[in-house]
């Protein structure tokens, strides 16, 4: 069974975590990956290109000269597409490109990254990640006490929104914050490291190992939290 280190954030290590072999132990699939992210690329496609033809340009109503005696080849318009201002042949149109991929491919394609991670140390759990206040100072701080991430492309991903965390994070441009019910294929793979609190992570293992939605899984864990809040209380 996978396993990974749980950080403080400090830098210090202060537990071992196992992890889901469903998840995130998994061979990853190049194929499926591949299809996935190309889907994904193309579905951000917005196909807006657009040219006129002869019949929707404007002007060209009349012959531009007569049809015989001139000694040159013969017209109907100047708007046809070997003149300037003429339309265009074969130019492209508005269509849609999306492409659409099954929901097991796009799970198992983030399983196979998820695992990925996990193989080459590229995944950095933490306690909790939290600040008391909006600072950049603070947040480069935390990633440069991380393992490995100094200077490197980070994507943390909360399993809620903290407005401290997204404001202290947004002035640097190797660092990325987004919901785990964002997580996709591409951001992934574009980042070196993913941090993520432990409640992320087991977000993701209600969701990618156990089957559950994205809403019930963030119910589950906010009534987890309540009640350990409870209990220590």
């Amino acid at each position: 069974m996978p396993s990974t280190t749980v950080y403080n954030l400090a830098g210090e290590a202060v537990e071992q975590l196992e992890l889901s072999e469903q998840v995130f132990g998994v061979a990853p699939n190049m194929a499926v990956l591949h299809q996935v992210v190309t889907a994904q690329l193309v579905n951000r496609r917005q196909g807006n290109a657009s040219t006129k033809t002869r019949s929707e340009v404007a002007g060209g109503n009349k012959k531009p000269y007569r049809q015989k005696g001139t000694g040159r080849a013969r017209q109907g318009s100047t708007r046809s597409p070997q003149f300037r201002h003429g339309g265009t042949v074969f130019g492209p149109k508005p269509h849609v490109y999306h492409h659409d991929v099954p929901k097991k491919m796009r799970r198992l394609a983030i399983r196979s990254v998820l695992s990925d991670k996990v193989a080459n140390e590229s995944l950095i759990v933490l306690k909790d990640l939290v600040l008391d206040t909006p600072r950049t100072k603070d947040m480069l701080t935390i990633l440069s006490k991380l393992p490995n991430s100094a200077g490197k492309k980070v994507l943390m991903m909360l399993p809620q929104r903290d407005e401290n965390v997204v404001l202290s994070a947004r002035n640097i441009p190797t660092a990325k914050v987004q919901h785990v019910s964002s997580i996709n294929v591409v951001e992934l793979l574009k980042h070196d490291y993913v941090v993520m609190p432990v409640k992320t992570v087991r977000w993701i293992e209600m969701v990618f190992g156990e089957g559950l939605s994205a809403e019930e899984a963030t119910s589950k864990i906010a009534n987890e939290a309540a009640a350990s809040a409870e209990s220590e209380a």
